[in-house]
C-alpha cells in the first residue's frame, strides 16, 4: 500500500523526499502547540488517510485520528470556505516559531512550497502558496519560482549541487 496521495506519485523523487521530512512534525513540543494544528492539515494534503485511505480534501473533517485529524472542529457535513480558520492557524503558529526548531521550520516551508506549486486542488494550492509565502517572508527571504524549485528539485545532483552551500554537499 502505498501511503501518499496520488498527486505527490508524478513529483521528482526529490520533491517528495522533502514532503515526507515534513510529515512527523518537531520533537518536543506540546501535542496542542499551533504547529500540529498546521501540520495535522499539512498531511491531509499529502498522505491517505491511515484508517480507511481516504484523501482529505479540508482540514475539519472529522476522521482521521489524531495523526492526520482535523485541525479545528465544524459540524459534520456542514461545508464552509476553511481558508479563514486555517489563516489564524497560520498567524498562531508563525507568532510561536522561537519555540520551534529551525530545522523543522525550514522543512515545512519547502514542503509548502511543493503544495503550493504542485497540489491539484486550486483551493489548496492557492492556500498552500500564500503560507510559502508569509513563511518566507517571516524569514526575510525571498519565494523560489515554479521553476526555480523544480531545477533545484529537479532529480540531478549537479542541479542541486549549483543551488545549494558548498558546505553542505558533502
Amino acid at each position: 500500500m502505498i501511503v501518499t496521495q496520488e498527486w505527490t506519485h508524478s513529483l521528482t523523487c526529490m520533491q517528495q523526499t522533502v514532503l515526507l521530512t515534513a510529515v512527523r512534525g518537531p520533537d518536543g513540543v506540546a501535542k496542542y502547540h499551533p504547529c500540529k494544528f498546521l501540520i495535522r492539515w499539512y498531511r491531509r494534503c499529502v498522505l491517505l488517510g491511515a484508517l480507511d485511505h481516504n484523501v482529505f480534501t479540508n482540514p475539519y473533517d472529522p476522521r482521521g485520528g489524531s495523526f492526520t485529524g482535523p485541525s479545528y472542529e465544524w459540524p459534520s457535513g456542514l461545508d464552509h470556505d476553511w481558508t479563514e480558520k486555517m489563516n489564524a492557524v497560520v498567524e498562531r503558529y508563525l507568532q510561536s516559531l522561537d519555540e520551534l526548531p529551525h530545522h523543522f521550520q525550514l522543512h515545512l516551508m519547502h514542503a509548502a512550497e511543493i503544495i503550493g506549486y504542485k497540489h491539484p486542488d486550486a483551493v489548496i494550492r492557492k492556500w498552500w502558496h500564500w503560507v510559502y509565502l508569509e513563511l518566507v517572508k517571516d524569514m526575510h527571504l525571498a519565494p523560489e519560482t515554479e521553476a526555480e524549485l523544480d531545477y533545484r528539485l529537479g532529480d540531478s545532483e549537479a542541479q542541486w549541487r549549483a543551488t545549494s552551500s558548498e558546505a553542505t554537499q558533502s
